[in-house]
């Protein structure tokens, strides 16, 4: 099979191109990487051309020998869509899980995003913890979670729970909640280490001032789940600009009696009384 005829690739352009029309992706900005199948590897294993290996900057055991789509750094996703050759790659980890080489694309030179070590941090953590069924890890620069931690305080209970009230759908879409990441210094291993140990307990981290990490089954389900928390931030954007307060929202009753009809179940550290 042709590398970009494969169902797997198609699934990560168009989800590229997708935050790219959404306005999440300004330049260079953003990132998505996707864990891919044995099988999906094998189908287009033909056009594979092995370079060189590299450090990844931190080291990921559980996923020695695995096969990763990632965007290229630098990269604009408005390209990716119109030139996947050399807006994005597909790299391979060496069994130590502390090494990568590129197997194929980035035809005109580059090396894989500078938040590789985020990324795959965070492959690690979720895997772990979901039994392998996370495969998406995705980061954009949405405007209106951007600007709510200019305004709010950085706290996972204060995000989630202003998030949770802007839409009824929100507890049940990410129902464990949000964590926050203080602002700190992108593309090293702090921040990796800080955004990993997050994602052992939610699905959505934010980072202060710079974006949104999301990690999820698929294509789909990732993207939806970072699509619903940025449309939660832009109606809360809007209602702070029409007044400082609420005058009626969802009560933390009212969000136990959804957790039973949906049968989901929310910490009750979110539902304190204000």
């Amino acid at each position: 099979m042709k590398f970009l005829d494969a169902e797997f690739v198609q699934g990560f352009i168009r989800m590229a191109n997708d935050g790219w029309e959404q306005g999440w992706h300004e330049r260079n900005g953003g990132n998505l990487s996707y864990r891919v199948k044995p099988q999906e590897a094998e189908s287009v294993k033909e056009e594979f051309y092995p370079g060189e290996w590299r450090p990844i900057g931190t080291t990921v055991p559980a996923l020695g020998g695995e096969y990763f789509l990632v965007t290229g750094s630098g990269k604009y996703f408005r390209n990716v869509i119109i030139k996947p050759e050399d807006s994005i790659c597909m790299i391979e980890l060496d069994e130590s899980g502390e090494n990568y080489r590129i197997v194929w694309g980035l035809v005109n030179g580059g090396k894989p995003t500078s938040e590789l070590p985020s990324h795959l941090m965070n492959h690690e953590v979720k895997m772990l913890a979901t039994g392998g069924a996370y495969r998406v890890i995705y980061h954009a620069h949405t405007a209106n979670v951007i600007a709510l931690t200019f305004v709010l305080p950085l706290t996972d209970e204060v995000f989630t729970r202003e998030l949770w009230e802007m839409a009824t759908e929100c507890p049940v879409v990410f129902p464990s909640g949000i964590g926050v990441v203080p602002w700190m210094v992108p593309g090293g291993r702090d921040i990796a280490v800080a955004t990993s140990e997050l994602m052992k307990e939610y699905d959505v981290a934010i980072w202060a001032h710079h974006g949104m990490f999301a990690a999820g089954e698929d294509f789909d389900l990732t993207f939806g789940l970072m699509h619903t928390v940025e449309k939660s931030a832009e109606i809360l954007v809007k209602m702070l600009s029409m007044r400082p307060d609420k005058l009626q929202t969802i009560s933390p009753q009212d969000f136990r009696d959804l957790a039973r009809d949906f049968k989901v179940t929310l910490p009750e550290k979110f539902l304190y009384e204000k």
